[in-house]
């Protein structure tokens, strides 16, 4: 049951702007003192549930899982401070999620769209360019508004990483998912992929280790931001050391994009692109590490109010969902320290309360 909540410290409505006297009422937050007393009174720098813009609750290592392993996904997830996650990419249909009061907010995107045998094997929909069309169409019914691209990927003829699918079609799959009310976002590591989605007027890149100064006044005028996942492409030594032996040039291909990761992210921002967290959890990186995410996008330049922000204010507007705001659902944190100036208070929230109901 959801009774009344008093925030008693600072609100954090906003990376610069701050108000006192906040409350939850029947899960809605309120700026105005009901005339009940409170069940509950949180002291605390209070923000709003973090957000996790590209996470995969419902996928494994091997592909699909039991719904049994995405609650325990979800439930790390929520734990760690993420009460929003934009999926990007499952396999079953993770709708039953969105039913449970206890779990984060989820929005869909249905199952990726890749080439045929170029991609990780079980993951997603695989076609050739004449079927990426009507796949598109497909999943952005199957989803909640967005649609979810792989646009590049290594191919093993060329020896290294390459577009997916020739740009015309990627042109004629973004008109589609817009006409079907989508947005579309693309899976991209290499440099020259960008300049095809681009072209087509994709709505968000996902990892973008190939930005190049060139690419970003694009990706300013045509307001596409960047979730770098970049406790993911922490990974990319290790894939690069595989594939070594049957793969050089690609090998050397992923090392040079991880050595520029950090610099590439930091131009962008300083660019005025917009960054947003994301942990891309549900393969090969554990759930529950929102905040090691945060602290990466710190780590890489971005001040600690820019890097807060990639997972909370700036990234639920972007998502279209509530902040902290009058009749607003009650989904916030309540932090020990101000976390524009102390991220590792993320770590451990004193509280969280999801749906007006507190959990811990």
């Amino acid at each position: 049951m959801t009774g009344i909540i008093e925030f008693t410290g600072p609100v954090l409505t906003g990376p610069d702007t701050e108000r006192r006297g906040l409350w939850s009422v029947g899960g809605r937050l309120t700026f105005r003192r009901p005339s009940a007393a409170p069940d509950h009174v949180l002291d605390g720098w209070v923000i709003p549930g973090l957000v996790d813009a590209h996470c995969h609750i419902g996928l494994g290592p091997g592909g699909d899982v039991p719904e049994d392993v995405a609650e325990s996904q979800a439930l790390a997830d929520r734990d760690a401070g993420t009460l929003l996650v934009r999926d990007a990419g499952a396999v079953h249909d993770t709708r039953w999620l969105q039913h449970r009061a206890d779990l984060p907010r989820i929005i869909r995107a249905g199952r990726h769209i890749a080439r045929t045998r170029r991609y990780l094997r079980g993951l997603a929909v695989e076609v050739e360019p004449d079927g990426l069309v009507e796949a598109v169409r497909k999943q952005a019914r199957a989803g909640d508004g967005w649609v979810k691209l792989v646009g590049d990927w290594i191919d093993r003829d060329a020896g290294d990483l390459a577009a997916s699918f020739p740009a015309a079609t990627v042109r004629e799959a973004v008109r589609a998912a817009h006409d079907e009310g989508a947005r579309v976002t693309a899976h991209c590591f290499a440099e020259d992929t960008l300049d095809d989605m681009l072209d087509a007027g994709i709505d968000c890149i996902e990892h973008g280790t190939g930005l190049l100064p060139r690419h970003l006044p694009r990706f300013v005028e045509q307001s596409v931001p960047v979730v770098p996942t970049l406790i993911n492409i922490a990974t990319f030594p290790d894939i690069a050391a595989r594939a070594e032996a049957k793969f050089p040039r690609y090998a050397a291909h992923m090392r040079s994009l991880w050595e520029r990761r950090a610099e590439r992210i930091l131009e962008a921002h300083e660019a005025g692109v917009a960054i947003y967290a994301g942990t891309d959890a549900g393969s090969v990186i554990s759930h529950g590490r929102i905040v090691d995410e945060i602290q990466s996008l710190h780590a890489a330049g971005l001040p600690a109010a820019a890097a807060l922000d990639a997972a909370s204010w700036s990234a639920r507007a972007w998502l279209g969902a509530d902040g902290i705001a009058e009749g607003a659902s009650a989904d916030v944190l309540v932090c020990t320290e101000d976390p524009r100036r102390h991220l590792g208070t993320l770590g451990g929230p004193r509280h969280s309360v999801l749906r007006g109901r507190l959990l811990h």
